[in-house]
């Protein structure tokens, strides 16, 4: 018998068995009121997800569809400066290269942000910042309160790529200075793949670009939310907001400062397994940057192959991340978000373990004992 394999991945993640049911329902008109209720209820939830009070729209497509959207709505023709530590700012690098003027303030991949670098682009005339605030590719979480401090310092509208942090970590976009932010459906909110929202600021607004694409115009969403009852401006993915909302109504009910402080504890229970292992975690930290509370990056001990490690585990009935593009073979990343708990965490801890003891790698200390201190 084939058994589904648990998802221990930066996204996606396991989805609850309520929100998957919620998909097996008969289609409903996107136009009747059912839908406008179910859609403003997500927006209702997202707000203090979001830390903000402005407009959100959900959009029928992934996270880097709102990347796009954030860009093309308000980025057009203007000097964009990108910081990048890790592979999902250089996506925001590169999306803003076919909108705008794109200079990429760049740091090898999960090392501090060129915060200097940022400053000087800023005084010589940038007129918008892109951030990831969570960079999954690397395990770091970058100082978003930080650069929305030089960006109103500047007058630079911010556009901050929120989509794993936002509902596993705190987020406040408005207290930050954050103008536009975005989230993916299928990471910290446990939700099926192929959804994300955008929230956009009244500062935003004013720079509302005049030239804008047609599918991702956010002028046309706004048009469309404000109507009686709220609509999307094209049919969404129903049964994907069917979904969201389910994911949302959970997260309401376990309480966001609970959530958040269920993904740092099981993260924190993961970072220190790695250290009883006596393996270094992959980020370089300062006093203005952190681990991730939702993936954590474990470099690879010497004569240990990626394939053989994570095949090994994925043999168990659990999948985890390798390093993406020049951090291929390097780490491993093992994710703490969403609907996860405690048997979760141990039980991939429990496989990685093993796996690195047969493959050779003399393990220090027990990592699984490690994690359930903090984990008890």
């Amino acid at each position: 018998m084939e058994h589904e394999s648990l998802l221990m991945l930066p996204g996606p993640v396991p989805v609850p068995e309520r929100v998957r049911m919620v998909m097996m329902r008969q289609a409903i008109n996107h136009r009747g009121s059912e839908f406008g209720g179910i859609y403003a209820d997500c927006v209702r939830i997202l707000k203090p997800l979001f830390g903000t009070t402005a407009d959100i729209f959900i959009l029928s497509g992934s996270g880097t569809a709102a990347m796009e959207a954030a860009i093309a709505n308000f980025g057009r023709d203007r000097k964009i400066a990108a910081l990048v530590n890790g592979k999902f700012g250089e996506r925001l690098y590169k999306i803003s290269q076919r909108y705008g003027t794109a200079i990429e303030i760049g740091s090898p991949w999960g090392t501090p942000l060129n915060l200097e670098g940022l400053e000087a682009q800023l005084e010589g005339g940038a007129e918008m910042i892109t951030l990831v605030h969570n960079e999954t590719s690397a395990g770091i979480k970058n100082p978003a309160e930080e650069v929305g401090r030089l960006a109103r310092k500047y007058g630079a509208l911010f556009v901050m790529d929120g989509i794993t942090s936002i509902g596993g970590d705190v987020v406040q976009t408005d207290a930050w200075g954050v103008d536009v932010a975005f989230v993916g459906s299928q990471k910290c909110l446990a939700a099926p793949a192929g959804l994300s929202a955008v929230a956009v600021n009244h500062r935003a607004w004013d720079c509302l670009c005049e030239k804008r694409p047609y599918y991702l115009d956010l002028a046309s969403y706004r048009k469309s939310a404000g109507n009686m009852p709220m609509e999307t401006p094209y049919t969404p993915a129903v049964a994907l907001v069917l979904a969201l909302r389910e994911a949302l109504l959970i997260i309401e009910e376990e309480g966001i400062a609970a959530r958040i402080e269920r993904h740092r504890r099981l993260s924190e229970a993961i970072r220190v397994a790695a250290r009883a292992w006596g393996l270094p975690l992959f980020p370089v930290l300062d006093e203005k940057h952190t681990y991730s509370n939702t993936v954590t990056a474990i470099r690879y001990p010497a004569g240990i192959k990626d394939s053989e490690m994570r095949g090994r585990v994925k043999k168990m009935g659990i999948e985890i991340a390798g390093g993406q593009d020049q951090l291929k073979g390097k780490i491993f990343r093992i994710g703490s978000m969403g609907a996860v708990n405690a048997p979760e965490i141990l039980a991939t801890l429990a496989a990685v373990e093993h796996s690195l003891r047969k493959l050779g790698y003399l393990v220090k200390d027990n990592g699984i004992e490690a994690a359930c201190e903090v984990l008890s």
